[in-house]
């Protein structure tokens, strides 16, 4: 369907900061529900070795939804290869803060509620503590 988001899940391989059973979770529930999604092994690495797939996962015109970690963190590692992501379509799914059924929910929900970080502040997420 032309309307709904692409959608970008990050495993967390590496950092491990994500609750496993969050990411099992959000995991099964992409697979069962038919839906077009790209998994990745761990946006942190991606970023740290400047993966041009990080450009490519940023251009497009339709919006997308991360399943990952904190909208800021999201913003910065693609921000860093020169891969900004468009603040008014891209929502960020924090599995480190959601029960695995919230981060479903939320991910696989058409309308996409953007919340990346203006530059030099902090995302207005709920439960995240401001910094």
């Amino acid at each position: 369907m032309a309307d709904q988001p692409r959608i970008l899940f990050c495993h967390c391989n590496y950092a491990r900061v994500v609750p496993e059973e969050v990411k099992q979770g959000v995991l099964d529930g992409l697979c069962q529900s038919g839906r077009a999604f790209e998994a990745v092994a761990d946006l942190c690495e991606m970023s740290a070795r400047r993966d041009p797939s990080l450009k490519r996962l940023a251009a497009g015109e339709e919006p997308v939804k991360i399943a990952a970690c904190y909208p800021r963190a999201v913003k910065w590692l693609f921000g860093s290869c020169q891969a900004s992501l468009s603040a008014d379509r891209t929502e960020v799914v924090n599995m480190r803060e959601l029960s695995a059924d919230d981060a479903t929910t939320a991910v696989l929900n058409d309308a996409v509620e953007p919340n990346l970080p203006a530059d030099g502040s902090v995302a207005a997420t709920e439960g995240e503590k401001k910094i």
